[in-house]
């Protein structure tokens, strides 16, 4: 998993890092697939213009968010503080429930049984509460889509919110 998702070498909390890989090593057997299967999903089934893998998405939006976090507190010193590796954990596992949503039947994806009930953030979410993840990594899991809409975000939840949707809707993504 840290050849497919590189940036958890960037989280300094060794446990976190850890927990950080095991939510995708259970999400990814829980869900059927194998760990070469993650860079061959598609990131979204909604219509794209151009269509990325899983695997890209997340590495991109998990840099774009490192990105303006790091603008952000030099930018303003002392206003925002970004907790780097909340962020990173948060980011790479914002759409670690899209394993969960997803299956391929007759060659296409579709939506799984799973995901026909509950959404990519919720199921994702979950995974990560059981599995043992800080309340603050959850909290982005599941604040990072239109759900979490409602709810106050952390700093971290707004900067993986806003990097997934700029990808999303720059690469021609359609809600």
């Amino acid at each position: 998993m840290i050849k497919i998702f590189p940036l958890v070498e960037k989280i300094k909390n060794a446990k976190l890092k850890e927990l950080t890989l095991k939510c995708w090593e259970e999400a990814t057997r829980r869900g059927g697939w194998q760990k070469n299967d993650l860079e061959k999903i598609p990131f979204t089934l909604l219509p794209a213009k151009h269509m990325v893998s899983l695997v890209i998405h997340t590495n991109t939006v998990t840099q774009s968010a490192i990105a303006m976090g790091e603008v952000m507190e030099k930018a303003y010193p002392g206003t925002i503080k970004v907790d780097m590796d909340i962020l990173i954990s948060g980011g790479l596992l914002h759409d670690v429930g899209k394993v969960l949503e997803y299956a391929i039947e007759n060659g296409s994806y579709v939506k799984s049984k799973t995901g026909k009930l509950i959404r990519h953030p919720v199921s994702g979410a979950a995974l990560a509460w059981e599995l043992g993840l800080p309340e603050e990594v959850v909290h982005v899991i599941a604040s990072h889509s239109f759900e979490g809409d409602k709810t106050p975000r952390s700093v971290e939840g707004i900067l993986v919110h806003h990097a997934d949707f700029t990808n999303f809707e720059a690469l021609g993504g359609k809600a």
